[in-house]
């Protein structure tokens, strides 16, 4: 693994690179609350596999990219941070994959560059069209979405959030790891228990918007969205519903009994996951 500091516009963000400089770059995007080590053990199956792999803490998880204005979290400029890090790395084009958060950044990316990125895995999180369009459904399968979802209308709100993670020293922020091994959690939970980084972490949900979002248009490269069963968050309506927002190839990975934490949980389902979408374009 090689660790270093990369400069993106105004900030300087962390990341750690594996595998040969020479194989095809894949770069991966963490959610909340976690950070790029998330990625370790997907990168280390991908990396043995021939492929160069970029893991980023994005922006408010690296230090030196935590701007203190909402606005600096804007999907947009999150997309920029992705963009201007290939242009730092002297990446024409890379294979773009997200967790979570980093899903939704993934599948922005992937609409406002595809010139840029060859393919997308996106991981847990839909295209958010899809996922708002199932959240909006007056029936049962809305309500379960809307169910799933309240908790992203306490995240959006001001100051309170941080004080419900962090207080009984920070068993809310534990908690939401679950069914997590200690030893998974400790690295997100050193950078999320402190108060600067959550709030900048909450910032991508206060940042959001929701109409824009809501209006994302239709991804047209090789995509692979790849769901878990026992994901609390995402139910299978709106997982379901993501395929009519991608026009090019399609594949839909549906892994069983597996919590919303898939890189921990299935590192090996996803790294093939990742590699057959790779290997679908590079062969």
């Amino acid at each position: 693994m090689r660790a270093y500091h990369v400069t993106i516009g105004a900030y300087e963000f962390a990341a750690t690179e594996e595998g040969p400089q020479s194989g095809p770059p894949v770069v991966l995007l963490h959610g909340f609350p976690q950070t790029s080590a998330s990625w370790q053990a997907t990168s280390r199956l991908l990396a043995a596999d021939g492929m160069r792999t970029i893991a980023l803490d994005q922006r408010g998880y690296s230090p030196g990219a935590r701007p203190a204005e909402v606005s600096a979290y804007h999907v947009d400029r999150l997309v920029e941070d992705v963009v201007g890090l290939l242009d730092a790395l002297h990446l024409p084009s890379a294979h773009l994959v997200g967790h979570d958060w980093g899903a939704i950044v993934a599948w922005h990316a992937a609409v406002a560059h595809p010139d840029r990125f060859k393919t997308l895995t996106a991981v847990s999180v839909p295209h958010l069209r899809g996922f708002y369009e199932v959240l909006a459904d007056p029936g049962p399968e809305g309500e379960d979405q809307r169910e799933r979802s309240a908790y992203v209308q306490l995240f959006r709100m001001d100051d309170k959030p941080e004080d419900v993670l962090l207080a009984n020293s920070a068993r809310a922020l534990h908690d939401l790891f679950s069914p997590l091994p200690e030893s998974a959690i400790l690295p997100h939970y050193a950078v999320l228990g402190q108060r600067p980084a959550l709030t900048a972490a909450l910032n991508w949900y206060r940042a959001i918007n929701v109409k824009q979002s809501a209006a994302l248009p239709n991804v047209r490269i090789p995509t692979t969205f790849v769901w878990s069963t026992e994901d609390v968050a995402i139910g299978r309506a709106v997982a379901e519903n993501c395929a009519q927002c991608v026009e090019g190839p399609y594949r839909f990975v549906e892994l069983n009994g597996i919590s919303h934490w898939i890189p921990d949980q299935a590192p090996v389902e996803l790294a093939r996951a990742v590699a057959d979408r790779v290997r679908s374009v590079e062969n």
